[in-house]
């Protein structure tokens, strides 16, 4: 009769829940605790950064049809959704680890001024997808001329 260990079941049960949010894109550090704030990562990754005119956002978007991804702006935030397709399985392999994540995916950005949704483009090369905002008007720095007085 085999013995039953509770704490073998229950490491069995760990890397097992490891597993699976591993599959999604969310991991943990080794030693941290299981579903720790700092064990979860956000995707895609983005660069934000602004000129006088407009906003721009570098998402890193690797293995993501561009074409399925879906892009909205409101005011002064934008949202990025969409889905990375899991890798096709090889029938008969055995996989020893799920390092890439798949499923759906939403970050929504605090953008540093308000936008003017009619002047939003985007485009995708190797991976990464540049987001260009332009500033709403009244976002803009405006040059104020100073009258002279003739006392």
């Amino acid at each position: 009769m085999a013995n039953w260990d509770v704490f073998r079941e229950l490491d069995n049960l760990r890397k097992e829940i490891d597993e699976a949010f591993r599959g999604v894109g969310i991991s943990r550090p080794s030693g941290a605790a299981f579903l720790s704030p700092a064990a979860t990562r956000r995707f895609p990754m983005v660069n934000l950064s602004e000129d006088e005119g407009q906003v721009y956002v570098d998402a890193l978007v690797p293995g993501v049809d561009p074409k399925e991804v879906d892009l909205t702006v409101l005011r002064n935030t934008i949202t990025i959704r969409g889905e990375r397709k899991p890798l096709g399985e090889q029938n008969g392999q055995i996989v020893h680890r799920t390092e890439i994540g798949s499923g759906k995916f939403s970050r929504t950005l605090e953008l540093p001024a308000d936008i003017d949704p009619n002047k939003v483009s985007a485009e995708c090369k190797g991976g990464i997808m540049r987001i260009t905002l332009a500033k709403a008007e009244h976002a803009k720095p405006r040059k104020i001329e100073i009258g002279l007085s003739n006392n």
